[in-house]
């Protein structure tokens, strides 16, 4: 099946920016959203993504300009579905509104669309209208999905394999890293990874052991550096096997237990120190604007994926 047309469902930190990455692959999108205001920010958006890019030499003004003229703005579901190869789902992840946007999309998108959720968690599969489950997938991306490659694609239990190798082929096209699941694996494999990080980097500053600063200092400065040139797998190939084995035996570490909270995270939320966005989190960020903030995230990125680039095209000659 060839994807030309898409719709997007959601505008939101993901749904605008999909609708970037899908513009830049080359198709022609509809970018819908219930929310008058979150669609308004939506093209301001899109375009401080793409002076990003331009900024950084990733793509020129023209290419800039010509995905972004392949992008419209609606409020109305039904019009930005109504002519879709592929509809993607990406609102709030909440299983009554996402039941509620599958019927909308199952009674407005054509027979032969494809569906595409960007859940990271929920199993939306049981949500989607019987008829639609052969053509329905989960494809699950990363902020900014602009930059980073991966993407995730999980099959329902109906899903057939022809819509697995079109989202997959479509994205390879698109120069993304799809990882192809057989079925549906809760944070797939860099969520759950993020979230036994997070249990552990809380548990940490929960007790007083170190600081969030220590925390970062540690990872920038020991385990980013190796396991963005080798990977986890291939690290513990390096640091050989044995060693790994003698680490269990000891049992030196135990996991912390998820209670589904976290009183450091809760007072911290409960004082408005959420983020960038609201200009704290664990770091003040002073007066900087969020837009600066992401802007500078972003740069660094790119420049992070082009000296990696190069170092793979080294290993391969």
């Amino acid at each position: 099946m060839n994807i030309q047309q898409v719709g997007i469902i959601g505008a939101g930190t993901m749904g605008h920016a999909l609708a970037l990455v899908h513009a830049l692959g080359g198709c022609t999108v509809r970018l819908q959203d219930i929310s008058v205001e979150t669609l308004n920010k939506a093209p301001g958006l899109i375009k401080a993504a793409c002076r990003t890019l331009v900024d950084t030499g990733d793509m020129d003004a023209a290419a800039a300009r010509a995905a972004q003229s392949k992008i419209t703005y609606t409020p109305s579901l039904e019009a930005a579905v109504a002519s879709a190869d592929l509809v993607v789902e990406a609102v709030i992840e909440k299983a009554d509104i996402k039941t509620e946007v599958f019927k909308a999309i199952n009674a407005a998108a054509p027979a032969a669309a494809l569906i595409a959720s960007n859940t990271s968690y929920l199993d939306v599969f049981p949500l989607v209208p019987a008829g639609r489950q052969p053509q329905t997938l989960i494809a699950h991306w990363y902020t900014p999905p602009y930059i980073i490659d991966l993407v995730d694609l999980a099959a329902g239990p109906e899903t057939t394999p022809e819509v697995m190798g079109t989202l997959e082929s479509l994205y390879r096209g698109f120069g993304k890293q799809p990882i192809l699941f057989e079925r549906l694996i809760p944070g797939y494999v860099a969520n759950r990874l993020q979230a036994a990080l997070n249990l552990e980097c809380l548990r940490m500053i929960d007790e007083g052991w170190v600081s969030h600063i220590d925390i970062d200092r540690s990872i920038q400065h020991g385990l980013a550096s190796r396991l963005a040139t080798l990977g986890h797998m291939k690290k513990i190939d390096y640091t050989d096997l044995r060693m790994t084995q003698n680490g269990l035996a000891s049992r030196m570490y135990s996991p912390p237990e998820n209670h589904g909270g976290n009183p450091t995270l809760d007072r911290m939320i409960a004082a408005g120190q959420t983020g960038v966005r609201a200009g704290r989190g664990f770091y003040d960020y002073g007066d900087a604007s969020a837009e600066d903030l992401f802007k500078s995230r972003d740069i660094k990125l790119l420049k992070l994926k082009h000296f990696m680039k190069t170092l793979e095209e080294e290993e391969t000659k």
